[in-house]
């Protein structure tokens, strides 16, 4: 995930947290003390719920419990609406059954865990199991997954996260306020004079370009997918995190970064996840869903889609 926040705001945050970096602004200096404590209250709550590296999490023992009903909590419930909503809008690319396969390939433990270049030979990769064959009742919370199957939420939990603090922390101080998840960004409340300006680059964590590409938001979430990031080496193969349903393999890469604007960030990151897996099948895909949305190609050459305004000239290396 690769949307950066500015660097310039009227008060601002950052630290780490789901692996990635939380950074929170506000409008009113004052609410941030309040605001993060929000935020982090949040961040939280869904590492102790959808985390795949904790054995104590919710997440942990559901997928323990394949093939067997079980009643989750509410936080949980929501994450699982989420995930099954992004699989409905995606027609599928984005599916949250790929959890064996995402550790299959590699992705079992926190990313900082990872060896840069496993000389391990890669198992047989294999289809994931469908997220229509998962059996979930919202109003009891009931769920029952497959036989052999593991939910992954990563397409879903970080943004939806943003989604809930944005939108509480909005309403607790009510300042304007900006949440971005290692990319995946949220606003709500009350914007700065000319929305909140967003620079967008590879890596988010990476300086920021003079002259790079950007948008300014005034509403709703901005998410950017890419597979330049989380990368790492198996059996002489670069890996990526974003898993292809239908062969349980890494994305073939097409696309550098897809960045989507929607109303949500489970939206918008849903989206720009499901572009990724569809690769040269994307851009068509992409004009149905009609969302605002820029495609960088590996060779750095720039579509935008839905509305999404150009490139001024001077960005030009900036996309690159």
């Amino acid at each position: 995930m690769t949307t950066r926040t500015p660097a310039a705001s009227p008060a601002e945050i950052a630290f780490p947290a789901l692996g990635t970096t939380a950074a929170l602004l506000v409008t009113d200096p004052q609410a941030l003390p309040t605001a993060e404590v929000v935020l982090r209250a949040e961040l939280a709550a869904v590492d102790r719920t959808c985390s795949r590296f904790r054995p104590d999490s919710e997440l942990t023992r559901v997928n323990l419990s394949t093939g067997t009903p079980v009643t989750v909590g509410a936080l949980f419930a929501e994450a699982v609406e989420a995930a099954l909503h992004a699989a409905r809008l995606t027609d599928g690319a984005v599916d949250p059954t790929v959890g064996r396969a995402v550790a299959a390939v590699g992705y079992d433990r926190t990313f900082a865990s990872l060896a840069p270049d496993d000389a391990r030979p890669l198992p047989v990769a294999r289809p994931a199991p469908g997220w229509q064959r998962i059996v979930w009742n919202p109003r009891t919370r009931r769920l029952r997954l497959p036989p052999d199957t593991h939910l992954d939420l990563g397409a879903t939990a970080k943004a939806h996260t943003a989604d809930r603090a944005a939108r509480h922390i909005a309403e607790v101080t009510g300042t304007g306020v900006l949440v971005n998840l290692g990319g995946d960004l949220t606003v709500a409340g009350p914007v700065p004079d000319g929305g909140w300006r967003i620079a967008l680059a590879d890596d988010h964590a990476g300086p920021a370009a003079d002259h790079g590409p950007a948008v300014a938001v005034t509403g709703g979430a901005l998410a950017t997918s890419g597979v330049r990031v989380r990368t790492w080496r198996r059996a002489g193969r670069t890996l990526h995190h974003i898993i292809d349903p239908a062969t349980g393999e890494p994305a073939v890469p097409v696309w550098r970064t897809v960045s989507v604007a929607a109303a949500t960030c489970v939206d918008a990151n849903a989206v720009g996840t499901a572009a990724i897996v569809l690769g040269d099948r994307a851009v068509d895909w992409l004009r149905r869903i009609a969302l605002p949305v820029r495609l960088v190609g590996l060779d750095g050459h720039v579509q935008c889609l839905g509305g999404w305004p150009p490139d001024p000239p001077e960005a030009a290396g900036g996309a690159r």
